[in-house]
């Protein structure tokens, strides 16, 4: 579903070229569940931008579901995330001028589906919000905007979800039900799910765990607990 071949990100700055990801080969497997985990400042949150297309490599060759997307232009790679992606930012990134129904309704309406606003009714309840669903952004808490973006994220079903920390801004008990609906969207869909977090919890739910550090992605060992589990 997703192969990377010695991407590589770097930025100019006022000190120079700053290299912001070292060359990282990878490969994620239709319908598999994937977390990548580091630090603050590690190169997370970049490499899951240029993996949905949102950014553009600086070296390499990344393919989503067989498609070149480092060779793509911008217009190309945005008809490429509509018909197969979807995105939890961090930030939110919802439109002010749309209430909460409404922002999860876009993605379908953009493409075409004829039961948008049905499947968004559903959804909006399926994340606890069908009481705020005719309120902005501007009325609604960092933990609800944060439901409403994923609810935007999860209504066209999309072959690969990507997720930047989303419980970073939710309560325990909203948190699990979020979780809950990651993992059903990977089980019974079979989308494919890459996220970055720093909730250790959430990232032992994925069935593999990635690490960022300084740029370089790797994949720990398996420890000699979880061995003996799989033995047993």
């Amino acid at each position: 579903m997703i192969t990377t071949k010695q991407i590589t990100k770097t930025v100019t700055t006022s000190e120079g070229q700053l290299q912001i990801l070292q060359p990282i080969s990878f490969e994620v497997k239709d319908g598999e569940s994937i977390a990548i985990v580091g630090a603050s400042g590690s190169g997370k949150s970049t490499l899951l931008s240029l993996l949905a297309g949102l950014d553009q490599v600086t070296d390499g060759e990344i393919y989503l579901d067989n498609e070149p997307l480092h060779s793509m232009d911008e217009e190309d790679r945005a008809q490429l995330r509509g018909a197969k992606v979807g995105f939890i930012f961090q930030s939110f990134m919802l439109v002010q001028s749309l209430t909460a129904l409404e922002n999860i309704m876009l993605p379908a309406e953009i493409a075409g589906m004829k039961d948008a606003k049905k499947r968004a009714l559903k959804i909006i309840d399926d994340v606890g919000l069908a009481h705020r669903a005719h309120h902005y952004p501007n009325q609604l808490s960092g933990g609800e905007q944060q439901r409403v973006a994923i609810a935007r994220a999860f209504i066209g079903e999309p072959k690969i979800l990507f997720a930047d920390e989303p419980t970073g801004n939710l309560d325990e008990a909203n948190s699990h039900k979020i979780e809950d609906l990651l993992f059903a969207l990977n089980k019974n869909v079979g989308t494919t799910l890459v996220l970055v977090t720093h909730d250790n919890e959430l990232a032992k739910k994925c069935q593999r765990q990635l690490v960022m550090q300084g740029g370089a992605l790797s994949e720990p060992a398996a420890d000699a607990s979880s061995l003996e589990r799989e033995a047993g």
